[in-house]
């Protein structure tokens, strides 16, 4: 027998609570260890997880414990059992000493279970709203654009929704941004008039790069917003970490005007290379504009004054305990804790929250007159203001007022906005609701060059989304996005490179897999699924390999591993399987003795097929919806827990399909388009050709209508289902007059003309 005792001399500090190890010898028999904890009143712990298995006896006291995001109340004889990697913390709520023992013990199996599980952190029973950082407007998007936060946002976003999570796509423009200023009087428009127009073709971009949007905010274009910034600023005002204070400023000396941000250019401080005002995109680190070496007014193009002004900040140097405690929350890259220590070895660290300008937002107090609230609190907000705005669109009661405690928030980001988004921004949710612990997950992403060149809306040195975005490029580009965007090191688009990826690999390799496949199965089969018959050890590990396929994108694409570099490998090593282990089985795929197992390994294939269109669907929607319609299947919704034959006897309809390059329009085409707008109720002008009936907005009944239609006018039974599946109208033009006599074509062709 062994007994351990509570001794107060014993205590030390650990996880920011008092914490003495129970005697070794009393629990080493049962292979666990064992320590005593106390919080004392108004404590709390810090925020950790392990990969421990651990459970706490709640001895004396009563706490608040929240794990991944939930508060549960905890009090004298509670006993919690804690799975590995869920973050907690305690509180202790009361007027006496918190007192706990807690258990724990390594149990590997376990915690490699748990690493894999795609509802883990709370994902699954919480809203989540995935943020891409807003554009400023004041020019369009470019393939660095997209391929940073805009793109990765959207597949994150149709993962989490495939996997029942209650996620939704979060963006807007940055409107009242100084350098929207810049563009305006570059332009000889006005900042609104700027912000409008190139909000407007953001917002085009977005939707030819197939990203969906659940909430779209221009902040300059809401009528609600001004005064709903005015009173996020006015909670900032009543915390103890902001005040009104002279600091020094810089002025062009032929204007007078104030410098900041895009007004002025210098050396930075901290790293010297050549910046704009408040932050460095080289070490990312803030200046103050005051203190840029060798600064120069970007309008005169002169040495600027310095005088001081009056304005309001943040002394952030007084929340770094507070950041540090926030980036144990959730994830967030080591580049961002390297640089928050940075920062906060300084002294001191001011953050400026108004400045002397024209174009903004005013705040209600007096003592502003002449300044605006910064642009970075106005994005803090706009945060909180977009999840109001979308709960008012969706039945939700989310307010900005009161962010709620189960709200998960997952920004999307390039990292020349370090220093803003998981440092400063937090900060200013801590002031503005202290008693609200905001989770934030930060996904950074570096430059994207353009043949080794920076991307560059000023200058404009880029390729323009609108100019290489259409229906039938689209998942080309995406494809290549996700594989070389620059995810933790600078990587670089070249356009002759990305042309000979389009060719090679999905215009030869994945459209000459799929045409061929379909050939096969439309001459041995009759264009239908066949039921696997004998199988080989080959099949067996082929399917074995094709579940460690959906095991690597389950991983790439979770919310913990989330890289879109490896989803794409994992997309390409998928096909590249199947092409293998296709020319593998062709030698005997026609010899009598066994066609059995040959039709095992076609079955096998089209199982590829079929998990290539599931899991496609987050990085190539459009090419996912098209190979499921192909397949007999509706588009994907549900993330697969296993690789599934396509059940047999269903049509397949992979030959003759284009899935990538141009497509050559069937002369049924014009005839279909009109009978589709008739029964939709469009206009005759209305674009079809490149949409799906059900993106279309048809529904059951309508589909039955059009049914009938191609029966009578046609002789084309065409089942609901294939009407149902996904495939854009060319691409039912095309199925349509394949199947039909050369003279019907022709007559309905010439009908349309």
């Amino acid at each position: 027998m062994n007994i351990s005792t509570f001794s107060e001399e014993a205590l030390s500090k650990s996880f920011g609570i008092d914490t003495s190890a129970v005697d070794p010898g009393a629990v080493a028999e049962i292979g666990v260890g064992a320590a005593w904890g106390r919080v004392a009143p108004g404590v709390r712990s810090l925020t950790h997880q392990h990969d421990e298995t651990e459970t706490w006896v709640i001895v004396t006291g009563a706490g608040e414990l929240t794990v991944d995001g939930e508060q549960y109340p905890v009090g004298a004889r509670s006993v919690v059992r804690f799975d590995p990697f869920e973050t907690h913390y305690v509180t202790n709520t009361g007027e006496t000493d918190l007192l706990l023992v807690s258990f724990f013990w390594r149990d590997g199996p376990r915690a490699a279970e748990a690493a894999t599980l795609p509802g883990r952190r709370g994902f699954g029973r919480r809203p989540v709203f995935v943020f891409s950082s807003a554009p400023t407007p004041n020019g369009d998007l470019h393939l660095g654009h997209l391929a940073g936060p805009f793109f990765a946002a959207d597949a994150y976003t149709r993962f989490q929704r495939m996997n029942g999570v209650d996620a939704w796509h979060l963006c807007g423009s940055d409107d009242f941004q100084n350098y929207v200023v810049a563009a305006a009087e570059k332009e000889g428009r006005t900042p609104a008039e700027t912000a409008a127009h190139y909000s407007g073709r953001i917002r085009e971009t977005l939707a030819a790069m197939d990203i969906e949007v659940h909430q779209y905010t221009a902040t300059s274009a809401d009528e609600t917003y001004p005064d709903a910034l005015r009173a996020f600023f006015t909670r900032l005002l009543a915390a103890d970490e902001v005040r009104a204070e002279e600091a020094a400023a810089l002025f062009d000396p032929v204007t007078g005007a104030y410098l900041y941000e895009a007004g002025v250019t210098g050396t930075c401080p901290s790293c010297g290379e050549r910046t704009g005002g408040n932050i460095c995109e080289g070490c990312r680190e803030p200046n103050s504009v005051a203190d840029l070496v060798d600064p120069v007014s970007t309008a005169s193009q002169a040495t600027p004054n310095e005088g001081t002004v009056k304005r309001y900040s943040l002394a952030l140097h007084e929340l770094a305990g507070y950041v540090t405690e926030h980036h144990r929350r959730g994830r967030v890259p080591a580049s961002v804790k390297e640089l928050a220590g940075r920062v906060f070895a300084r002294e001191r660290l001011d953050v400026p929250l108004t400045h002397p300008a024209e174009w903004g937002v005013v705040p209600a107090e007096a003592g502003t007159e002449g300044q605006v609230i910064w642009s970075w609190v106005d994005y803090a907000f706009s945060i909180l203001h977009g999840v109001e705005a979308l709960g008012e669109t969706t039945g939700h009661g989310w307010r900005s007022a009161e962010p709620g405690a189960d709200w998960k928030i997952v920004h999307f980001l390039g990292a020349d906005g370090s220093f803003f988004h998981p440092i400063v921004i937090p900060a200013l949710y801590r002031a503005a609701y202290p008693g609200w612990e905001p989770g934030i997950d930060y996904h950074l992403n570096e430059f994207y060059l353009l043949q080794h060149s920076k991307f560059s809306t000023s200058r404009r040195h880029a390729v323009w989304g609108r100019d290489v975005l259409s229906p039938s490029t689209v998942d080309g580009v995406r494809l290549y996005l996700a594989l070389t965007r620059p995810e933790g090191r600078r990587t670089n688009f070249d356009p002759g490179e990305f042309d000979a990826f389009v060719e090679e690999r999905l215009g030869t390799q994945w459209q000459g897999w799929l045409t061929d496949l379909g050939e096969r199965i439309e001459r041995r089969y009759g264009g239908k699924a066949p039921d696997a018959g004998v199988w080989t050890p080959e099949h067996s590990a082929f399917l074995a390999r094709l579940t460690e396929r959906l095991a690597e994108l389950t991983r790439s694409l979770g919310q913990d591993g989330f890289s879109l570099n490896q989803a794409a490998e994992a997309l390409l090593g998928l096909v590249d399987d199947v092409r293998a282990f296709s020319r593998s089985e062709a030698p005997a795929a026609d010899v009598d003795p066994w066609r059995d197992e040959a039709r095992t390994a076609v079955a096998l294939e089209l199982a590829a097929a079929r998990l290539l269109a599931i899991c496609g669907t987050p990085v190539m929607p459009r090419f996912a919806t098209a190979l499921a319609g192909a397949l007999g299947e509706p588009p994907a919704t549900r993330w697969p827990r296993s690789v599934r034959l396509v059940s047999a006897g269903t049509t397949i309809d992979l030959a003759g399909r284009v899935f990538f390059g141009e497509k050559e329009d069937s002369p049924l085409l014009p005839w279909l388009s009109t009978v589709v707008r008739e029964v939709l109720r469009l206009p005759a002008d209305a674009p079809v050709h490149d949409r799906s009936l059900v993106d279309l907005g048809m529904q059951s009944m309508q589909a039955v209508a059009l049914q009938y239609q191609l029966t009578e006018a046609l002789g084309a039974d065409v089942p609901l289902a294939g009407l149902l599946s996904g495939q854009d109208v060319a691409d039912l033009a095309s199925s349509l007059a394949r199947d039909l006599p050369e003279d019907v074509v022709r007559e309905h062709a010439e009908v349309a003309r």
